[in-house]
């Protein structure tokens, strides 16, 4: 192991613990016009639902003590803590494959997933993004998707692997393009999920591709019906975050209801397969203990106002996309040869929602590539 390199262990203490079980309840809610459902926000009843789930159910040291069972790391990179967990296969011809979660994501989404792609031949790198959970603090701007898929390439260079394959989605999918350009000597391939919605709203930040639609075609139209619809009724969270973090981070890291519905939200309307109940809660209660909902919301802030988006990668590219339909293709538009395999179900989080079928595609991408 490398000396910058330390083992990491999660232990939140117990006054942490308490402080969120008074805080949950003695919540403060607000009213809401009845059968509004979902036109302006997560419902009161399904917020509800989950803290009372929170405070008088969910078990955080269960999920720790699983969560331990994994291999955890930290190290410092162009200045910023990086946690990051690296769980190795038995298999002789194991391919190390760097996998990065997006927003309102975590290491946790891939709980689910590690063990069938140890199985299949896979060594595994997961890092936490700058300023998401244990990767925090962040001291300094600028830590967006360029600056993170350069710490990532030192970060496998530093692991000794000379050739390694890349995984993500959401924010996720652009680092891991990023990390192709930058690293294309050592990076086997790249592989990304996504589905319609998120193609959508990937594209409403991207001029060129409404200018290449055409209205008078069917799935042309629907593609810019689904972009507009963005705009208009879905990408206010990104509005928020991209202009005030630090404005809406006051209520993240004071309020646990606050950061529950924030996160909840994005789960409940970008997935279509049901989620653990378990697995989301413990993903909320990692913001919410290392009080990262503010910093992971920066993260988006310098996205937004970066102008370096990386070199275009130019080794070989594969994407999953689930709830397929024709406007992803569209939108995406693909370079030849790229590997394009559709599922019908499934949405923005596929690790949680169809993790074999995920682990199936990561298989049928990388094993021509070891």
């Amino acid at each position: 192991m490398s000396a910058g390199i330390q083992p990491f262990h999660i232990d939140i203490p117990r006054s942490d613990l308490d402080d969120l079980t008074e805080r949950l309840g003695r919540t403060r809610w607000p009213d809401e016009i009845p059968g509004v459902e979902w036109r302006q926000g997560i419902p009161l009843s399904r917020v509800r639902e989950l803290a009372e789930y929170w405070r008088a159910e969910y078990d955080w040291r269960a999920a720790e003590s699983r969560l331990n069972r994994l291999p955890h790391f930290t190290t410092e990179i162009d200045g910023q803590r990086i946690h990051f967990l690296h769980v190795r296969s038995d298999r002789d011809d194991a391919l190390p494959l760097l996998i990065t979660h997006g927003y309102p994501s975590s290491f946790v989404e891939f709980e689910r997933l590690i063990p069938d792609l140890l199985g299949r031949g896979f060594h595994l790198v997961v890092p936490s993004l700058p300023g998401f959970g244990f990767s925090s603090p962040v001291r300094e701007p600028g830590w967006a998707m360029s600056r993170t898929a350069r710490a990532w390439a030192q970060l496998m260079a530093t692991l000794g692997y000379e050739r390694y394959g890349v995984h993500g989605g959401d924010v996720g999918a652009g680092i891991s393009g990023a990390v192709g350009g930058l690293d294309g000597e050592h990076v086997a391939g790249i592989h990304v999920v996504t589905d319609p919605y998120t193609a959508a709203a990937t594209a409403t930040f991207l001029p060129w591709i409404a200018g290449k639609l055409n209205a008078e075609d069917a799935v042309d139209r629907l593609a810019l019906q689904r972009m507009e619809d963005f705009r208009h009724n879905d990408s206010g969270y990104l509005a928020i975050q991209n202009t005030r973090p630090q404005t809406m981070g006051y209520g993240l890291t004071d309020s646990p209801v606050m950061q529950l519905a924030w996160i909840a939200e994005s789960f409940d309307s970008w997935t279509d397969l049901p989620i653990d109940r378990e697995q989301l809660i413990t993903n909320i209660s990692l913001y919410w203990f290392t009080g990262t909902g503010v910093s992971a919301a920066r993260f988006l802030y310098e996205q937004a106002h970066s102008q370096d988006w990386g070199a275009p990668p130019t080794v070989p590219q594969g994407y999953s996309v689930f709830g397929a339909d024709p406007t992803a293709r569209r939108l995406i538009d693909p370079a030849e040869g790229v590997r394009w395999v559709e599922h019908e179900r499934g949405r923005h989080f596929p690790a949680m929602e169809a993790p074999a079928q995920l682990a199936e595609d990561l298989s049928g991408f990388f094993d021509g590539l070891r």
